[in-house]
């Protein structure tokens, strides 16, 4: 009894790290770092030099409010797909420019903000309306 104790929180932490885009072409994976405190949203992929084509951040902010970001001291292009508590994608920014400080907003309240590669969300056909599937997303009550 002991042991699975101990088991479920480690499995609850690594189901954390996946993340599936599902767009009308497909149902992409992402491995996927999650940033929740004020400190580590902010540092955000600062300084990162290279993303795999599967990799992100995803940014979640406990709750639904509208959101800015900004590309200050980052160095690689970047989408940034605004997604509902509810796991519906709202908008898309494609191809953020790196350095550039002008303020990316969600334009509508938002619970997550995925960053992946730049021009990642168009090869994939992501649009508005598609989902976005993790852990942290409310599952429906039926």
């Amino acid at each position: 009894m002991a042991v699975s104790m101990v088991a479920l929180p480690l499995a609850a932490c690594s189901d954390e790290g996946k993340l599936v885009l599902h767009s009308s072409t497909g149902d992409y994976s992402f491995n996927v770092e999650v940033v929740d405190t004020p400190e580590s949203r902010a540092k955000g992929l600062m300084f990162v030099t290279e993303l795999a084509d599967d990799a992100g951040m995803l940014f979640d902010f406990k709750e639904e409010r509208e959101v800015s970001f900004w590309m200050k001291n980052t160095f690689i292009p970047l989408d940034m797909i605004f997604v509902g508590a509810d796991g519906v994608v709202k908008t898309i920014h494609v191809n953020a420019r790196p350095h550039d400080v002008t303020s990316i907003p969600s334009e509508v309240p938002v619970q997550f903000v995925l960053e992946i590669p730049g021009g990642r969300s168009v090869e994939i056909g992501l649009k508005p309306g598609d989902t976005m599937e993790h852990a942290l997303v409310a599952k429906p009550v039926n």
